[in-house]
């Protein structure tokens, strides 16, 4: 291996020649780097002072050239330039110029690369641009999203024409995972929303002698409004959020383009099981909570407004009619089909690491209870339409 060297053959003329790696410069590597210009021919012999004109380098003499002797001779340019030399580099392979090239910016006066102009910097947007990028996004997502369904139910309707192709035991523990675990927490915030209803409406219905009525207040309250919103609410929190998290996981670790190659349909295997396991848990929640959610308010009215339990269910049979505890309960399907949707779509949005795992997360529990609202609106105003 020929050692680096750099020759002065006249006072204008540089010639480098030998090994430019770590290996071929050695500890001789350093004199190019700590040493000034005009005190090199002390130190490598026939080095000369340069005068003031521009200086030629001949490298078509290098043999080899690595990160170590691109950086070194990148270092001895910036020194040339700073005492005032301009220095043109000649005969240097191409492979070589590219990797001193990537190395480091290129040096001004050197004819190796030009140096790239800096990128101008954008003015911050103002409030419409701003407002159109965010309406612009908002559609693009909203196209996305009805495409997403327009897939899963091409899926579904593929399994309805052929039933082996239902992944009933993903179904079954999604419906474990979605329906049996969540009793304790939906009853329990069930039993305690009916607790405040009657405890808000005791103190007025006491004003008035109307004791009985908390009844009817308790009953169409929770049956036809509060329980199914406050169930869909807790399961959106709850299993939205783990299907978005789960899913994205599986993204992230590709683990669902390992599924598409092994020719598996991720809608199938992830999606479906998770939306008809929560279509079937969330009504059976809502029944539970409508109970739990009476039970709560049975007690406060005894407590606060001494009407017992026999009465209270008295009038409550007969306040509250099977169009209204229906007209809840139909609602359940559909806030499942949201929450089930909005977190799997979600979830197979996931790029990147786990930073976009838990940003998914996030939106899907955000825009599930968004939806979830919407579409409780959306049936109220109907209801009151068609006079349910």
């Amino acid at each position: 291996m020929t050692p680096a060297a750099l020759t002065q053959p006249t006072p204008q003329q540089l010639v480098l020649s030998g090994c430019w790696t770590a290996r071929g410069l050695g500890k001789g590597g350093r004199q190019f780097v700590s040493l000034p210009p005009l005190a090199r021919q002390a130190a490598l012999p026939g080095f000369e002072t340069a005068g003031d004109g521009p200086l030629t380098a001949d490298a078509s003499q290098i043999e080899a050239l690595d990160t170590a002797g691109a950086w070194v001779l990148q270092q001895w340019l910036l020194q040339q330039r700073a005492s005032g030399h301009e220095v043109t580099l000649n005969g240097l392979r191409p492979g070589f110029a590219q990797l001193l090239a990537l190395l480091a910016e290129p040096t001004p006066g050197t004819s190796v690369a030009a140096k790239a102009p800096a990128p101008a910097s954008k003015p911050h947007p103002g409030w419409i641009e701003a407002l159109g990028r965010r309406s612009i996004d908002a559609l693009r997502q909203s196209a996305a999203l009805l495409g997403f369904i327009g897939e899963t139910a091409l899926a579904l309707a593929a399994c309805i024409a052929h039933p082996r192709r239902w992944r009933w035991r993903a179904i079954g523990h999604n419906i474990r995972t979605a329906g049996v675990d969540a009793l304790p927490i939906v009853g329990l915030l069930s039993f305690l929303l009916g607790v405040v209803v009657a405890y808000q409406a005791a103190d007025q219905l006491r004003r008035y002698g109307a004791n009985i009525f908390v009844a009817d207040l308790v009953g169409l309250s929770m049956l036809r409004e509060f329980a199914p919103l406050i169930t869909a609410i807790i399961i959106a929190g709850r299993s939205g959020s783990a299907y978005a998290a789960q899913i994205g996981t599986m993204a992230v670790t590709e683990e669902i383009d390992a599924l598409r190659t092994l020719g598996v349909d991720p809608l199938e295997l992830l999606v479906l099981p998770k939306i008809i396991a929560l279509v079937i848990t969330l009504p059976l929640l809502t029944v539970f909570a409508d109970g739990l959610g009476v039970f709560g308010g049975m007690v406060m009215a005894r407590a606060q407004l001494g009407v017992g339990f026999g009465e209270f269910l008295d009038r409550f049979v007969k306040a509250v009619s099977i169009t209204s505890y229906l007209t809840g309960l139909g609602k359940a399907p559909v806030f499942a089909a949201i929450i089930a949707t909005i977190g799997c779509y979600q979830g197979l949005q996931t790029r990147g690491g786990a930073d976009s795992v838990g940003l998914q997360t996030t939106r899907s529990v955000v825009q599930a209870i968004f939806g979830v609202i919407v579409a409780d609106a959306v049936f109220s105003v109907a209801f009151s339409v068609l006079d349910l």
